[in-house]
């Protein structure tokens, strides 16, 4: 498995990732294009024998001290294999180098593991936008981490870097 970051060329198969997904709220293709090459955005990507299984996005702009998730998808076929925290991890890394102190994300109510998974790398919740999820009427949780703290907790081993693979 290869980490890497995304590319414009990876728009179609990022696309079929997201409609997999996300069918009924997916990201339009113009959308995430314009996410790709935004200067605020830092997208990856990770392949498995030259297939896209995941992708994960950072809205950070240059000098504030505070960054967004945008998302954190992984293929259904490749779930629950450690492919999610590493994507996450890959982020925070960024967000850190960036010199952010606080992330923030939202996350669907109906979905525990990646509730689950945020909370055990420090995300508390801060706040909730109710049916924010349309057209499926589901509310967002809203999360934040303060980075410095988990920085703290993670040894520079801890954190992945983008080109290496992950084992």
């Amino acid at each position: 498995m290869t980490t890497r970051a995304a590319t414009a060329a990876d728009l179609d198969a990022i696309m079929a990732l997201e409609h997999a997904s996300f069918p009924t709220d997916a990201w339009s293709p113009a959308m995430m294009r314009e996410e790709l090459a935004s200067p605020h955005g830092w997208y990856v990507v990770v392949e498995e024998a030259g297939h896209l299984v995941g992708y994960a996005g950072l809205r950070a702009v240059r000098g504030s001290r505070d960054a967004d998730i945008q998302t954190i998808t992984i293929a259904e076929s490749a779930r629950g294999r450690g492919r999610g925290r590493a994507l996450l991890t890959e982020l925070l890394a960024e967000a850190q180098r960036q010199g952010v102190h606080a992330v923030f994300l939202e996350v669907r109510a109906d979905n525990p593991v990646a509730q689950a998974l945020y909370a055990s790398e420090g995300f508390a919740e801060v706040g909730r936008r109710p049916r924010y999820y349309q057209p499926d009427d589901v509310d967002a949780i809203v999360m934040q981490l303060d980075l410095r703290g988990w920085a703290a907790r993670h040894t520079p081993d801890d954190a992945t870097t983008t080109g290496k693979g992950w084992c």
